[in-house]
């Protein structure tokens, strides 16, 4: 019970807190119906569908690096290859050319012997 003076202060607190209280309502009400939502989604097809072409387009990538690998290798490979072959060209031109002349040229850097065994054929071409 109250007096006159206070009924008006009274009205306004109840209509503050049943608006409180319906905001309150409605709010749990959209959390759980997009809990709801949420959860239909995760178990729907339309969320298998997408992780499936997520999953799919990860291993085409894998696969298509994996095959750029494998190129690149043998690419180096085939590379590594031609290198000591010129290497073992100009080595024996070298020393073709030091036998004819009967006396020793003058060293050129990266063919000396000392050169040769230290050094991978890449290495001997590059300058240090």
């Amino acid at each position: 019970m109250t007096n006159a003076k206070s009924v008006f202060s009274l009205a306004v607190a109840l209509r503050h807190s049943l608006i409180e209280l319906a905001s309150a309502r409605q709010a749990l009400d959209g959390q759980q119906t997009k809990t709801e939502m949420v959860y239909q989604y995760l178990t729907g097809p339309r969320f298998r569908h997408r992780v499936e072409a997520i999953v799919e387009a990860f291993s085409s990538m894998q696969e298509d690096l994996d095959r750029e690998k494998k190129a690149i290798t043998k690419q180096w490979a085939k590379r590594e290859e031609q290198i000591e072959r010129v290497m073992q060209a100009t080595v024996g031109m070298y020393g073709d050319l030091q036998a004819i002349a009967g006396k020793p040229f003058q060293e050129i850097e990266g063919l000396e012997l000392t050169a040769l065994e230290s050094k991978n054929p890449i290495q001997q071409l590059l300058p240090e």
